[in-house]
């Protein structure tokens, strides 16, 4: 990607972006960890329709359960007074649109604060490809989104299921059950360079992992992720520097 003609806005995140990074994803997992540990971890679909649960689109109805589910964790843990993961806020995204499903708010101490906006994503075994390439938002948001705030968290918050039928021997009424098996999280910002593309045929383009159950994590700036991002971006079959120029200008990312 050449800037050498345009007055670029570049984005410099704090020192300790990193060391904050971790201990939020830390405490993500600890909390998580801790509800599958309690053996609390499947969703009921109680029905009145007689035979079995249908389970052909089930991942249709998974996933904004699965986001419901994740977010009854956090507002457990929030409620409880001086908490061991030093969560103090949980907001949940009411809007499709929103960038995040879920945002925490974090305190380690007096002086270290972080936000980090999770997006839950879901995958099941019982239907092929599943889940495995989602996409994560559109281009301009996401590079928006981390320039306006160089400390810009996003989570990715990876839940595998299990859905199968039971039906209740008394009443014959079917029951749905999404058995949630494992999960995985990681920072947005540090997803490898290999590990994510730019789906040129949605909107602006549409940031899209190409394997969410395979993951690598390389250390980078919010301004090197940025430059990868546009480079994908012009890159993609569609896409030409003037594009790119066009959601510039629109966006404000040039001075």
């Amino acid at each position: 990607m050449d800037y050498k003609e345009l007055d670029v806005k570049i984005p410099e995140e704090s020192k300790n972006y990193e060391v904050m990074s971790e201990k939020a994803l830390n405490k993500i997992n600890k909390m998580v960890q801790r509800k599958f540990d309690s053996d609390d971890h499947s969703i009921i679909l109680d029905t009145n329709i007689l035979g079995t649960f249908p389970l052909d689109n089930i991942n249709k109805l998974a996933a904004p359960l699965i986001e419901a589910w994740a977010a009854n964790i956090f507002k457990e843990v929030v409620e409880i007074e001086n908490n061991e993961f030093s969560l103090i806020n949980v907001e949940v995204g009411t809007k499709r649109t929103d960038l995040a499903d879920i945002i925490l708010q974090f305190k380690f101490n007096d002086t270290d604060y972080a936000t980090s906006n999770i997006d839950v994503k879901s995958t099941t075994d019982t239907i092929k490809k599943s889940g495995k390439s989602p996409n994560i938002t559109s281009f301009a948001k996401i590079r928006s989104a981390y320039l306006e705030d160089p400390d810009f968290m996003f989570i990715i918050l990876s839940v595998r299921y299990h859905p199968y039928s039971e039906t209740n021997l008394e009443t014959g009424f079917a029951k749905g059950v999404i058995d949630l098996s494992d999960f995985h999280s990681y920072d947005f910002k540090y997803l490898s360079e290999n590990d994510f593309t730019i789906n040129p045929a949605l909107g602006t383009g549409q940031v899209q992992i190409k394997d969410i159950h395979y993951i690598n994590i390389e250390k980078r700036s919010t301004w090197k992720l940025i430059r990868i991002l546009d480079d994908k971006y012009i890159h993609s079959s569609r896409r030409t520097f003037d594009d790119w120029k066009k959601e510039a200008q629109k966006n404000k990312w040039i001075k």
